[in-house]
């Protein structure tokens, strides 16, 4: 399914990619490719929240997307990868005083910056202490840095899981963290089909998010198995690389910034199942005002009711978005296969959709 590698040859890009984003990289215009770098722009509500975030700790930025969130005030949400922690400073502003950031990355370079702006984030912020914390380990050993298990409400990941060879350890220890309906919310860089072993073994081709991208099957797969049994896009952006060398080595693949969400949930079902339910969205959530989309295909206006499948109508009432949501019906009668494609409103707002999230440095 996935490309196979030794424990030694896995240790060996795992410290070169350590290398290279500590101490070869000075900030995202040094990356040869922008697979790792977000572009377009991110809606008013990041948007807001990011000039807030120190310029030292936003120049060194890399990711392919804007995995945060709606609905975090409270949470205690880890970032995998954080790098100088430019995402967790955002977060720390949307969980508020009351809540948690815990960013976890192996690179020291990166987490010192962090940590040493974690005073200046939380003045500028008016909280009376930090509610950031971060740790160095690895994306694969949430457990090494005392992350318990079922403690944790949200987990973001930008750009990072392409970077790890045992994706499937990754997705194991966020299973086991997340409470039960908590929610892994991650942008990262797909491919079109399995990339060759020169590919994807190849340590500068890995170090700018190509060479470990996954096919979008094969992570499609490696989620369910670990219990995350109904993976949702949010977004798909396409991704241009725009340097011939490395244009030529990857051939004809063709690679994405996609966002996906993904509930630890009980019960769900393989495939979309009717059970006569609809849900009815009450408003509220920032930045949803009038319209919440819950994936690429699913968007709930305010006060109009929506028929949806059973797996829908669990991740908008036995998650952390139950306070906007009415769900009318029970799951008792089964009506069979529910014809899942776009709900009223997401066929109405299309052109107002999710942000793509796509990489063009």
């Amino acid at each position: 399914m996935t490309t196979k590698q030794s424990d030694d040859e896995q240790r060996k890009l795992q410290a070169f990619v350590s290398e290279y984003y500590g101490r070869l990289l000075a900030s995202s215009a040094d990356l040869k490719t922008n697979a790792c770098c977000a572009g377009g722009a991110p809606p008013p509500w990041i948007t807001s929240r990011l000039a807030k975030v120190h310029p030292d700790v936003a120049s060194r930025f890399y990711g392919c997307g804007f995995p945060i969130p709606q609905g975090l005030r409270g949470a205690t949400v880890v970032d995998l990868g954080c790098g100088t922690g430019r995402d967790v400073f955002v977060i720390a502003q949307l969980v508020g005083p009351d809540g948690l950031v815990h960013g976890i990355d192996m690179t020291e370079e990166q987490l010192s910056l962090a940590r040493d702006t974690s005073g200046w984030h939380a003045e500028r912020f008016g909280y009376p202490k930090p509610n950031t914390v971060f740790h160095r380990g690895y994306v694969e050993d949430l457990r090494s840095v005392g992350v318990a298990d079922a403690s944790v409400d949200v987990v973001v990941s930008n750009c990072v899981v392409n970077l790890s060879p045992r994706k499937d350890l990754v997705l194991a220890e966020v299973f086991r963290v997340l409470k039960p309906g908590g929610e892994l919310y991650i942008s990262d860089v797909f491919v079109d089909r399995r990339l060759p072993p020169e590919v994807a073994s190849d340590p500068v081709l890995y170090a700018e998010c190509l060479g470990g991208a996954l096919y979008q099957a094969d992570f499609v797969s490696l989620a369910r198995r670990a219990g995350f049994l109904d993976p949702r896009v949010v977004s798909t952006s396409p991704i241009s690389i725009q340097h011939d060398e490395i244009s030529s080595r990857v051939g004809a693949a063709r690679f994405s910034s996609v966002t996906y969400r993904l509930f630890k949930l009980d019960g769900l079902d393989e495939q979309c199942e009717d059970y006569g339910q609809s849900v009815v969205y009450r408003g509220g959530i920032e930045g949803a005002g009038s319209v919440f989309w819950l994936d690429d295909h699913h968007a709930f206006e305010r006060g109009r009711p929506e028929r949806v499948c059973a797996n829908t109508s669990a991740m908008l009432s036995s998650t952390r978005f139950a306070p906007w949501f009415d769900v009318i019906g029970a799951r008792e009668t089964h009506y069979g296969v529910f014809p899942c494609g776009p709900t009223m409103a997401a066929a109405q707002y299309a052109s107002s959709g999710p942000a793509s999230g796509g990489a063009c440095c």
